[in-house]
C-alpha cells in the first residue's frame, strides 16, 4: 500500500488528537475531508478557528462560553441554593441530562500535586467565594470516583466546613441495568458503603 503525501500524514496525526480517533479513523477522516467534503472540511476549520479565538471562561461557573456568562449562568430559572461541582464542562452536559435545575462549578481538573495543579489552578478561592455570596444552600460533589477525585472532594469538603452549607457527594456504585458478577470489588465496595433503606 502506497503511503500518503507528508501533508495528508500530518493531518491524519493531528486528528489523532481527538478523543477516541485512532490511526485508522483519522485516515479515513482526513481522506473524506480532502476527498468527498471540501466545503465541510472548509465549514470545520473556519468554525474551530473562530472557536479557538472567541471561547473562553464563565466569569460565574469557569465553563466554556464565548459570552462573559453560559446560558446555564444567565438563566433566571434555575436555582442558586445548589452548587454541582465537575471537573469538566461535558460533565456539566451529562448532568443537564437528569433534569438537574442548580448552578455549577466546573474546576478543570483535579487535585495532583505531581501534575503542579493545586487547588488556585482549580479556582477554589472562586468557588468558595460563590457559595458565600451567592445563598447556596447544597454543594453538591460531582467528581470522578478516582483517587485525584476523591482527594478532591474531601479537600472541598473541608474547605468549605463551618460556611453553614450541606455539603453532599453523589452516589457511586453499581450502574442501573448491571449484573453484580460483572461489577468490579471498589465498585461493589462503594455500593455497599452508600447503602440507604428503602423508602
Amino acid at each position: 500500500m502506497a503511503s500518503l503525501s507528508p501533508l495528508i500524514n500530518e493531518l491524519v496525526e493531528a486528528l489523532t488528537i481527538l478523543p477516541g480517533v485512532g490511526p485508522k479513523s483519522a485516515q479515513r477522516l482526513a481522506l473524506h475531508l480532502l476527498e468527498k467534503d471540501q466545503s465541510g472540511a472548509h465549514r470545520l476549520v473556519g468554525m474551530l478557528s473562530k472557536a479557538l479565538d472567541e471561547v473562553g471562561h464563565c466569569k460565574k461557573c469557569r465553563n466554556l462560553t464565548e459570552k462573559e456568562y453560559c446560558p446555564i449562568c444567565d438563566d433566571a430559572k434555575r436555582t442558586d441554593e445548589q452548587l454541582c461541582v465537575v471537573e469538566t464542562p461535558a460533565e456539566v452536559l451529562a448532568i443537564e441530562q437528569t433534569g438537574f435545575k442548580g448552578r455549577y462549578f466546573v474546576l478543570f481538573g483535579r487535585l495532583s500535586p505531581i501534575d503542579g495543579i493545586g487547588p488556585e489552578k482549580l479556582g477554589l478561592d472562586q468557588l468558595k467565594q460563590q457559595v458565600v455570596e451567592n445563598g447556596v444552600k447544597e454543594v453538591i460533589l460531582a467528581t470522578n470516583p478516582t483517587v485525584e477525585g476523591q482527594a478532591t472532594s474531601q479537600y472541598i469538603q473541608q474547605m468549605l466546613q463551618g460556611s453553614n452549607v450541606l455539603i453532599t457527594r453523589i452516589a457511586h456504585g453499581v450502574p442501573l441495568g448491571g449484573e453484580l458478577e460483572y461489577v468490579d470489588g471498589g465498585t461493589l465496595a462503594h455500593a455497599l458503603a452508600g447503602r440507604k433503606a428503602f423508602d
